[in-house]
């Protein structure tokens, strides 16, 4: 499965950018914001598939 991170702003929390990731990457990802205090927001990825 795929999730979609977005980095979000500090002062009003709007999406700053984002990345694509798989499952195995998002505690790795979890824990680098956590240990800098950054705010994130983790939804799985919409399918490319129609």
């Amino acid at each position: 499965m795929r999730f979609e991170i977005l980095r979000l702003d500090d002062v009003d929390g709007s999406a700053l950018d984002s990345t694509v990731v798989d499952a195995a990457s998002v505690n790795r990802i979890v824990q680098q914001a956590a240990a800098v205090g950054q705010r994130i927001l983790i939804r799985p990825a919409e399918s490319a598939s129609c």
